[in-house]
């Protein structure tokens, strides 16, 4: 590869590290075209971008991006390196899980998710139980609005009960 498409190459995953921080990389490698062919159409249904890469280009990337915690998923970049971008944080690691299960490939390599660096295929039933910022803030309000939901159902059940209670009372006379 020419000293020029390098430098594109490099511009191009730093443009899209700093577009979506929240990358898997992983392994590949034996993955037969049919294979690599239906995880890519996984990928593209559930909105994730997957790019092979060259491991010296994308340590080379993220060098340029300083992405902090980057320099722990330096060791991990050898062999064949897919990068899976996303805007949900644990949609790749489910992919990963259900599909390297049915076809023993892809393998997690490491991750950088939320500003946090995940290394080795141990790290994944953690990452599949990251929850993204929306379900994070709709928990959140969910807890704010518990106490509320609760005093209305309250109000409007004791209510009924003294509503009941009158109705009998007035039905005795």
């Amino acid at each position: 590869m020419k000293k020029e498409k390098k430098v594109l190459v490099i511009e191009s995953l730093a443009a899209q590290l700093a577009l979506t921080p929240n990358f898997y990389v992983v392994d590949l490698e034996g993955m037969n075209a049919q294979k690599t062919s239906m995880l890519r159409r996984e990928c593209f249904t559930q909105n994730i971008k997957l790019v092979v890469v060259k491991n010296t280009l994308l340590r080379r990337a993220l060098e340029q991006t300083g992405v902090e915690d980057a320099a722990q998923l330096f060791p991990v970049l050898s062999g064949s390196t897919a990068v899976m971008f996303t805007e949900t944080v644990n949609a790749p690691a489910k992919l990963i899980k259900s599909f390297g299960a049915e076809h023993g490939k892809p393998v997690l390599k490491g991750a950088l998710v939320q500003e946090c660096a995940y290394v080795g295929e141990n790290q994944l039933d953690t990452l599949i139980n990251i929850k993204s910022r929306e379900q994070l803030i709709s928990d959140i309000v969910g807890l704010i609005l518990s106490p509320a939901q609760k005093l209305v159902s309250a109000i409007t059940s004791s209510g009924s009960n003294v509503a009941g209670i009158v109705q009998t009372l007035a039905e005795r006379e």
